[in-house]
């Protein structure tokens, strides 16, 4: 059974173990590949794994011994499902593995955002406290999350984990639905697990629970949310519907204090019209873990933006969430070669 990894480094830059795939056949790992080696490096193989290496129609058509296609991600909107599915080929994704790792991030901006550790830490390293004649000084406002609002957009594993982490925060928590959702229109609906998946879940496996276990949640219409939201934090999958949905008209419903935190998909958000909305004070910052396009071009307007903070894209990165990530890949492939194929996108 050859087994081809397309671009295993990100998951896997040496500190995880590739050993448990190996016992499944012949497994050949590649860093990365290039768009015009993607072919060459699959030829034979009847398992494929990737991660952001893309798998068009057009490039299936050429690998008539492919049979399964893992995906190292939750989305799998790298892989063309339906022509895998007309060539019989199997895609699976590994989906919640990071849940907490996301979650926690979520925090990790917001908490920046509210206290800038960071800046306060390098100013000290500067002598800016041993100049100072004071005992204390900040260069910026300081903000506490206790009583202040956030509202969810998304309310999946990791949306539904970062409200009950704002809540231990004491938070007052909202939230409302896609674009495109049946409750995102109405300010309380019965709860459709469809409608609340995190970042490209696939269709069943949202894995919201009872809103029984989160009483804390009051549910709103999603221009209630923005109105009343001193936090808004993005879950929800990137569809036709949510595409630039927080754009120059939901911005101008937001508070001129009000945060704005995405660790979902970066189209999601028009990135001129926030750059404009932050550049012009109309919002109070952003924290993004994604963008548009990763890696950004030079000229993004988010990167050089007023009180925009950005990281790459690595909410899912903890050496915990990867190697369940792994595991369960792991796991896929075996239960693929069993027979008994689990987390299967296009069946």
């Amino acid at each position: 059974m050859r087994i081809v990894v397309l671009d295993g480094y990100v998951l896997n830059p040496g500190d995880l173990s590739w050993d448990s795939l190996e016992e499944l056949g012949d497994v050949v790992v590649h860093g990365r590949t290039p768009a015009d080696q993607i072919v060459e490096r699959s030829q034979g193989a009847e398992i494929l794994l990737t991660n952001k290496t893309p798998l068009r129609a057009e490039t299936l058509a050429k690998l008539p011994d492919l049979k399964y296609i893992g995906v190292l991600a939750t989305g799998y909107d790298v892989v063309d499902v339906e022509a895998a599915k007309r060539q019989g080929i199997i895609v699976t994704n590994v989906p919640a593995y990071g849940n907490e790792s996301v979650a926690q991030f979520v925090f990790a901006l917001l908490l920046e955002l509210c206290s800038r550790v960071g800046l306060h830490s390098e100013s000290v390293r500067q002598g800016d406290w041993s100049r100072s004649p004071e005992f204390s000084y900040w260069r910026t406002p300081l903000v506490e999350l206790s009583g202040k609002t956030i509202g969810i957009v998304g309310l999946g594993r990791i949306g539904r984990r970062a409200a009950q982490l704002a809540d231990a925060f004491g938070m007052k928590v909202i939230a409302a639905g896609r674009p495109g959702s049946a409750i995102a229109s109405s300010v309380s609906g019965t709860v459709d697990s469809g409608n609340y998946a995190e970042p490209s879940a696939p269709a069943g496996q949202s894995g919201i629970a009872s809103d029984n276990d989160a009483p804390f949640i009051r549910r709103v219409d999603l221009a209630t949310l923005l109105r009343e939201s001193d936090v808004v934090s993005l879950h929800c999958p990137l569809t036709a519907d949510t595409e630039g949905m927080i754009g120059r008209e939901a911005l101008a419903l937001m508070k001129p204090t009000a945060f704005l935190v995405n660790t979902a998909r970066g189209k999601l958000i028009a990135e001129a019209d926030l750059a404009a909305a932050l550049n012009e004070g109309r919002i109070g910052g952003a924290a993004l873990d994604v963008l548009s396009a990763e890696p950004p071009s030079s000229d993004n307007p988010l990167l050089t933006a007023r009180n925009c903070m950005i990281t790459p894209h690595i909410a899912w990165a903890s050496l915990e969430a990867r190697t369940r990530l792994l595991g369960i890949a792991v796991d896929n492939v075996a239960r693929f070669l069993s027979g008994s194929s689990v987390n299967v996108v296009n069946g």
